[in-house]
């Protein structure tokens, strides 16, 4: 009874310490997702304040500023009113601030991303849908519902490509960025640097084109270009050469005296109080017929829901900017996550970048993500955390609700000046292909037919193509790879490829044939090739006119035509015409006694195939008896595979060559 009592107690404790155990479990796992989720309560409360505070000002301003400009600037590329880059520039920072890992990216408009939401936008709002349609409709007004329906595209375009963000995050495929290489994204941004300057040389040249997207529409747009250039506004394009040549100037000088500066000079926000005080001055928009940026809306506008019929007529485009503005803030992220050394989520980057997106398109802004440039300013001007990135956001904040109305008079050929400057980085990415071209040949084709494709189809397309021809990339990879013959650097004891190297030598008849990838159905064949290739000869066909020597010289002895000799042997007759008429027929009729294992068991003599043959037989001679097979980068060998090797194996080891295999996974 009292053990029994006792195995009750027994019981009840461990029930009691399971449940604890099993809430104890829970609540951690729900501080884990909420962590996980919303990563500002793991860093917030560890923030550094006396430390830090100053430093996320003063970046927070800085970058607020640059903010500003660039927001107001990529609107021109979404093909919106530069008012509503504003927008971009605040909604996607605050949800960033709660959701984010990066604690330096800056979350917003980028150049490449707007660039896609523009062609969007051209394509199913193009230029003159109001112009014709109604001769009641006075241009002011076709302007004013041709900008209304572009925002719509736009911001509907944003919340879905938001919807796709978001849903690749909680699916957790983040991985999927994994597929777009550094090549594929760097001729990708190119050729976006490249479709940027042509849709900036209107406001340039201060010409009307005729809106365009799709294959050859970079083509079509220089040829409208060109064909208009007498019409140039002079005034247009000397205020862009002004801005370009001063802003590039000063950028120079940052970047020589990085050093030797406490903080970059503020060159796009002081250009841009000049540039706009002169135009409010002169009245550039009426004496000089200047394109300004005209009415910014003050304060923001109520949450409008999203149009079905573009999602409908963008579904295609809204996955490629998603990927691309996923795959750009994630490359920018990581790039300071190394350099400060902490770690960034790539699903939760999806969730912060697809909630951003939602609610920048409910507000009328079109698609974010992060710019390279507006990040640097962020991390080079001190900032520390994402507090410097909401303090950004704070004064964009501002500028909308107040002081946005000074930025009118703003000239939108100054802001195509600023963007286009901005491209140095991307456009100097050319530099690359030679680089390319002498470490990989594929990734330099990836990288050319990529930016081809992009500039040629549109960056749509382009992408697709770029994504096929590196998925292509990798099957020619692993289907032929490069097999190497490996030797040794001489007075060590490390083995390389015998071609990079002077002083290298090979072992004494053996050779060390290195494999780089899986053996198996798709380069079995491939493999097989390559090593006939390494060891100099084929086995098949020295073990062939090894059979056939052995025929005749087994004639040879059964006619008492060999003696042995104390000087070796020697062959009495050398009449062989008929023989050997006679053993080239036997050929054609047994041929697959050819292929059989050599057997000199009956032979009175031991025959050496490398010395010579009596009667002047001749034999390929062979200088290896070693054959090593290097398997250490072999990841698995499928039963094609298997068969392939097993066949060659048998072919080296009837022609009396050793196979050795080393390395080899035992998993």
């Amino acid at each position: 009874m009292l053990c029994y009592s006792h195995h009750k107690l027994y019981l009840c404790l461990t029930k009691i310490s399971h449940f604890d155990f099993n809430c104890r479990c829970s609540s951690q796992k729900a501080k884990r997702v909420a962590l996980s989720f919303f990563p500002i309560i793991s860093w917030l409360p560890a923030y550094r304040f006396k430390e830090w505070i100053l430093s996320d000002i003063i970046s927070g301003v800085t970058t607020g500023l640059v903010a500003v400009l660039q927001g107001l600037a990529y609107a021109l590329l979404a093909n919106v009113s530069p008012g509503y880059g504003l927008y971009t520039s605040f909604f996607p920072v605050v949800v960033y601030f709660f959701l984010g890992t990066s604690r330096h990216i800056s979350a917003g408009p980028f150049p490449v991303v707007s660039l896609m939401v523009g062609s969007v936008v051209a394509t199913l709002v193009p230029e003159d849908k109001f112009g014709n349609t109604n001769s009641s409709i006075t241009n002011s007004t076709a302007e004013d519902l041709l900008n209304d329906e572009r925002i719509i595209v736009a911001a509907s375009l944003t919340f879905l490509v938001g919807i796709i963000q978001l849903a690749l995050g909680l699916l957790r495929i983040g991985f999927i960025v994994i597929y777009l290489s550094e090549p594929l994204i760097n001729g990708f941004t190119t050729a976006a640097a490249i479709e940027v300057v042509v849709s900036q040389l209107k406001y340039v040249f201060g010409v009307k084109i005729p809106s365009s997207s799709g294959p050859l529409s970079n083509f079509y747009a220089l040829k409208s270009i060109f064909s208009q250039i007498t019409k140039t506004n002079i005034a247009d394009l000397v205020i862009a050469i002004i801005i370009m040549i001063c802003v590039y100037v000063v950028k120079e000088l940052n970047a020589r005296y990085k050093s030797k500066l406490p903080v970059p000079i503020p060159i796009e926000i002081i250009m841009t109080i000049i540039a706009a005080g002169v135009s409010y001055a002169f009245n550039f928009k009426v004496k000089y017929n200047v394109n300004v940026v005209g009415t910014i809306q003050k304060g923001y506008q109520p949450p409008a829901a999203p149009s079905l019929a573009v999602f409908q007529a963008c579904i295609a485009n809204s996955f490629s900017i998603a990927i691309v503005g996923f795959a750009v803030a994630f490359s920018v992220a990581k790039v300071y996550a190394i350099k400060h050394n902490y770690n960034i989520n790539g699903n939760q980057e999806l969730i912060a970048f697809g909630l951003s997106n939602i609610l920048c398109g409910s507000f009328k802004g079109f698609a974010a993500s992060t710019s390279l440039s507006r990040s640097s300013v962020q991390e080079s001007t001190g900032g520390k955390t994402q507090v410097a990135g909401i303090i950004s956001g704070i004064l964009v904040l501002i500028v909308t609700l107040a002081v946005g109305y000074l930025l009118e008079p703003l000239p939108k050929q100054f802001l195509a000046g600023i963007i286009l400057i901005n491209l140095k980085g991307m456009l100097l990415k050319f530099n690359e292909i030679p680089v390319l071209f002498r470490r990989d040949k594929y990734d330099c084709l990836v990288w050319i037919l990529t930016f081809l494709a992009s500039v040629i189809l549109g960056l749509d397309l382009g992408l697709a193509v770029g994504v096929g021809i590196e998925l292509l990339t990798v099957v020619f990879r692993v289907q032929f790879p490069k097999f190497t013959v490996l030797a040794n650097i001489e007075k060590t004891d490390i083995y390389k490829n015998r071609k990079d190297f002077y002083e290298i030598c090979e072992p004494k008849g053996v050779k060390i044939f290195r494999c780089p990838a899986p053996v198996f159905f798709a380069n079995s064949e491939f493999f097989k090739e390559k090593l006939i290739a390494a060891a100099g000869f084929n086995p098949m066909w020295v073990l062939r006119k090894r059979n056939k020597a052995l025929r005749k010289i087994r004639k040879l002895v059964k006619k008492g035509e060999l003696q042995v000799t104390p000087r070796g042997v020697v062959c009495t007759s050398y009449d062989y015409k008929e023989l050997d008429e006679d053993e080239d027929e036997l050929d054609n009729n047994r041929i697959e006694e050819l292929d059989k294992p050599i057997n000199t068991e009956d032979l009175p003599i031991v025959i050496d195939w490398n010395s010579d043959l009596p009667n002047n037989i001749m034999v390929p001679r062979i200088d290896i008896h070693s054959l090593i097979l290097d398997f250490g980068a072999v990841s698995f060998i499928d039963m094609s595979g298997m068969k392939a090797l097993k066949g060659i194996l048998k072919e080296f080891i009837k022609v009396e060559v050793d196979m050795y295999i080393a390395a080899v996974d035992s998993k």
